[in-house]
């Protein structure tokens, strides 16, 4: 099998590149940092093909699907995102545009553009890496990052239903990991208040997850206690909830 990761060069991407790479599967990794890139290469027991590119330019998107769309990619993972911490209103729009563009923009290209080869063969995974965010009602002080989160989460369903309805042998499953111990906490300029998973373990759970063709994979029991009983809690009382968290992480 061969498998396409965006983001990988640290935490999740990168530790999904060594599952897959220990289970045999050829591997196309993406990220804007060639020499990271190229140290994981290096490290790799599989045929690994590196591709440097910034996914928050649209037209680099699409070169990305032009340089890969004969490989014959049968697992799509769209991992690459960021973040960051603070009021709406204090936050640059540049960085708000550009974290849009690559937790949905790029992600909806590459999954609208794979998806259909994948459904011309009948067969294929795409695991989408939204957050626990995503199924929030907003998010204070990471508002875009959660809308966006928000994005990847509701496409993802909808495409699992259209693929059920259709009966195609292709799966697609939507990643939803709470605190994660990796290098977007840096970006994002924030700690968090509760003890994180590793990113080995939840690119684990996401892999396995996706290789059983489930729609949800929320790593962690905590994640799926805060999932089921968060439809309980008023839109408002969660709000002010995820303020409150969102404030403790801020440095």
């Amino acid at each position: 099998m061969k498998a396409l990761i965006t983001g990988a060069s640290s935490g999740i991407g990168l530790e999904m590149a060594k599952y897959l790479a220990r289970q045999k599967c050829e591997l196309i990794l993406v990220a804007r940092n060639k020499e990271k890139l190229e140290e994981l290469q290096k490290t790799l027991p599989t045929k690994v093909k590196i591709i440097a590119l910034d996914l928050s330019d649209i037209q680099m998107v699409k070169e990305l699907y032009v340089l890969t769309k004969n490989d014959d990619i049968d697992i799509l993972i769209n991992n690459a995102g960021f973040g960051s911490c603070g009021y709406f209103e204090d936050e640059p729009l540049s960085n708000d545009i550009n974290m849009i563009k690559t937790n949905v923009i790029a992600v909806h290209m590459l999954t609208k553009s794979f998806l259909k080869d994948m459904e011309k063969k009948n067969s294929g995974y795409i695991l989408n890496v939204s957050s626990s965010a995503g199924f929030m009602p907003g998010g204070p002080l990471m508002a875009t990052y959660y809308a966006t989160k928000s994005y990847v989460y509701s496409l993802s369903n909808a495409i699992y239903h259209e693929l059920k309805r259709k009966k195609s042998k292709v799966s697609i499953s939507v990643l939803c990991p709470g605190p994660v111990k990796t290098n977007f906490n840096n970006v994002a300029h924030v700690k968090f208040s509760v003890k994180p998973m590793s990113a080995k373990e939840v690119a684990k759970e996401g892999i396995d997850g996706m290789f059983k063709k489930k729609l949800l994979i929320i790593p962690g029991t905590k994640m799926k206690l805060t999932k089921f009983f968060s439809r309980f809690v008023p839109t408002k009382a969660l709000l002010s909830m995820t303020y409150k968290i969102q404030k403790r992480k801020m440095r």
